[in-house]
């Protein structure tokens, strides 16, 4: 199977399945650092105040997640390291939809 590539860098040049893969993994990753810090609150009435907190660090240096369920997930998460590093950004998912 060949594909047709466009665009003006690439000259309309027809590849093959090697020279596709070849190209995906040779594609700069360097477009900076993601990290976030998202909490989403339960929507269980038997929960109410307790969370998720995921912790994600996407860049140069690879891909990291960390998830868990926290019964006080806002004192968890101005505990972190990641959170007192500055760094992260941080994302709170109310239980009506709501994001802030």
């Amino acid at each position: 199977m060949d594909v047709r590539v466009v665009g003006e860098e690439w000259d309309n040049k027809i590849m093959n399945r090697e020279e596709l893969k070849q190209m995906w993994f040779n594609l700069p990753t360097n477009k900076g650092e993601k990290k976030v810090i998202l909490l989403e609150m339960d929507t269980y009435k038997d929960r109410l105040g307790q969370g998720t907190v995921q912790i994600t660090s996407d860049g140069p240096n690879g891909f990291k997640q960390l998830t868990t369920h926290q019964k006080f997930p806002f004192t968890y998460i101005v505990e972190s390291k990641e959170y007192l590093s500055g760094d992260y950004k941080l994302i709170v998912k109310l239980s009506n939809g709501v994001t802030v």
